[in-house]
């Protein structure tokens, strides 16, 4: 049987879902009242200026101005006191048109060709760039959403392809008001629920979606 390199690639992904899951399901047994991962957050109303592109890369969300009242919950992954360095990470909830909504998630890391991959710690959220770590499937190709922090609780938004520079698209602005009640029950999942013409790789799909149907499964 003739074994393609995507068929491997999903193979793999399968096979790393499989250890995330797991992963979670611990994650989730040792804290039965909380996330299994980025259990330390708040969700808060934001406010995302999109700029729009040019040349626009096919992404009509990206592409065209405008602007979206969302939510947004910084956290830290492992829950670690606030004086400890941890992994940050940045979550947004946009809506649609058609009603639904999409959630986006990045996590701190570098910025550069290599390190964009690359998960890091630090105190503060405000102190590193945050990717989406891995790509989306967009009509120009694979492309990575970035949050450069700019301001206390602002950031620049940004887009790249893997190993392409970085594009500012949009300014957010989160508001220090908290959502009452919303961190203990919204789950954001960028597999479910995702930005038209940002689509998960299947790869990226099967690496991820035992993961969050685990978290939501222990919550």
């Amino acid at each position: 049987m003739h074994v393609t390199r995507r068929d491997l690639v999903n193979a793999l992904a399968s096979g790393g879902g499989a250890v995330l899951a797991a992963t979670f399901h611990v994650a989730g047994r040792l804290r039965p009242t909380a996330k299994p991962l980025h259990p330390r957050g708040r969700v808060v109303r934001a406010t995302l200026v999109r700029r729009g592109l040019s040349p626009a890369c096919g992404v009509r969300w990206l592409d065209e101005p405008g602007v979206d009242e969302v939510l947004a919950r910084p956290s830290r992954a492992t829950g670690l006191p606030a004086s400890l360095p941890d992994i940050h990470g940045l979550a947004l909830r946009v809506p649609l048109a058609s009603g639904g909504h999409g959630d986006l998630l990045f996590a701190s890391t570098g910025k550069g060709p290599i390190t964009r991959f690359t998960l890091t710690v630090s105190r503060s959220e405000q102190r590193r760039p945050l990717t989406t770590l891995l790509p989306y499937r967009a009509p120009a190709g694979p492309l990575l959403l970035a949050a450069f922090p700019t301001a206390p609780d602002r950031f620049d938004l940004a887009c790249a392809s893997p190993r392409g520079r970085w594009r500012v698209f949009g300014d957010l602005v989160l508001h220090d008001v908290a959502v009452v009640d919303a961190d203990p029950v919204i789950s954001f999942d960028p597999v479910l629920d995702t930005v038209p013409g940002l689509e998960p790789y299947e790869w990226v799909r099967r690496l991820r979606e035992g993961a969050y149907a685990e978290a939501r499964r222990t919550r």
